[in-house]
């Protein structure tokens, strides 16, 4: 048997997730949810939701959070951690107040957070905080006693996130022919974000244009295209590239986007082109359409040879990297001392979203940060 890990002060893990439709019937609610607010008909919502109709309704992304809830779970019982994993979304079932108060009804009154989200920024972080301050806020409604919630750091270079993706890659370039293989290019690609929310991810004070959000994906791209350079011996010049842009036309979002980068690449003379989504943990919709759909047809009218390589998903050393992030926080919640494990320049994150982080454009109560009114 193993050795018991010691997570105290916490009780339970929460996997804080996106949601998606599991059905046609649900994706024009699960986009009302997304787009709540805003003012969006419902004739606009279903030309949007032809991207989930394309695959039978479905998005991939509850089926992934399954897959990785069992592997935190196998990870976990195999290294003597005694932490139950619960599972809550923001915009579909199971809904992140539905669980939260399962949690508390199962007398869990620490909780520590991982969001499917591995980097800076007001939809990946602080967006998610919101929803937990409104998740909270219903439950002391309810009158249940509330419990203490913690989110755990951005883990975009822990090596346990990182090292899949190098992997990824490699495979990727040794999948392409022989004659285009050694002049690939890769394009690491994230969601596109609007260039004011870029700019002020993050401890705004820390960088520079396109704020912690681009940064912390320029420094884990450097990282991977070093590993590649050292596992494959060739040196394949990269770049950051975006893609999934929404919103108003005349609002500057992060870019090139993705097809332009292939045309580009294309009418440079480059002979091939792995696609690398750093951005994303698993490959849900986004990833699916924008890329093996959308960018790929793009790239066949090229006559451009592309690959895409895989996102991290469930893989066992991702897990492991949670119970790593998992330890960590919680030795330092003792008052520990504690030796965070990142790779690249930047080093780890911090634990606790200082004030201001990340603003929203309409100032909104957040839990687990140095802000939040339910400390």
């Amino acid at each position: 048997m193993p050795d018991v890990l010691e997570a105290s002060p916490y009780d339970a893990l929460l996997l804080l997730s996106f949601g998606g439709p599991e059905g046609p019937d649900d994706v024009v609610p699960f986009l009302e949810n997304v787009t709540r607010g805003r003012g969006i008909p419902k004739e606009r919502l279903k030309e949007v939701g032809q991207h989930y109709f394309l695959f039978g309704g479905v998005s991939p992304i509850n089926d992934q959070n399954r897959a990785l809830l069992d592997a935190l779970r196998k990870d976990f019982a195999e290294h003597g951690l005694e932490l139950p994993v619960y599972w809550g979304n923001r915009n579909w079932a199971p809904y992140l107040t539905d669980t939260l108060r399962e949690m508390v009804r199962d007398g869990r009154r620490r909780i520590l957070v991982l969001a499917t989200s591995a980097y800076a920024s007001y939809s990946g972080c602080r967006q998610y905080r919101e929803n937990l301050a409104d998740a909270l806020a219903a439950l002391e409604a309810e009158g249940l006693e509330l419990p203490k919630i913690d989110k755990l750091r951005h883990y975009f270079n822990h090596p346990g996130f990182v090292e899949p993706m190098v992997d990824g890659v490699v495979r990727s370039l040794a999948e392409l022919p022989d004659e285009v293989r050694e002049g690939a290019h890769i394009a690491f690609c994230t969601h596109s974000i609007p260039n004011s929310a870029a700019d002020t991810s993050g401890p705004v004070e820390e960088h520079g244009d396109g704020g912690a959000y681009v940064r912390q994906h320029l420094d884990v791209a450097q990282v991977i295209a070093d590993a590649v350079r050292e596992r494959t011996g060739s040196d394949h010049p990269w770049q950051l590239v975006y893609q999934s842009r929404s919103g108003a036309p005349h609002i500057p979002w992060l870019e090139p986007d993705i097809c332009d980068h292939l045309e580009e690449r294309h009418a440079a003379g480059v002979p091939a082109v792995v696609m690398a989504p750093i951005g994303f943990v698993s490959d849900h919709m986004e990833v699916l359409y924008d890329l093996d759909t959308e960018a790929t047809a793009k790239a066949e009218e090229l006559g451009l040879p592309v690959r895409r390589s895989a996102t991290v998903g469930a893989d066992p050393r991702f897990a492991a990297a949670v119970r790593d992030l998992v330890m960590e926080r919680a030795a330092d919640e003792r008052g520990q001392e504690v030796a965070p494990c990142a790779l690249g320049a930047l080093g780890a994150s911090h634990n606790l979203c200082p004030v201001g982080c990340c603003p929203a454009r309409a100032p909104r109560p957040a839990a687990a940060g140095a802000d939040s009114p339910y400390a």
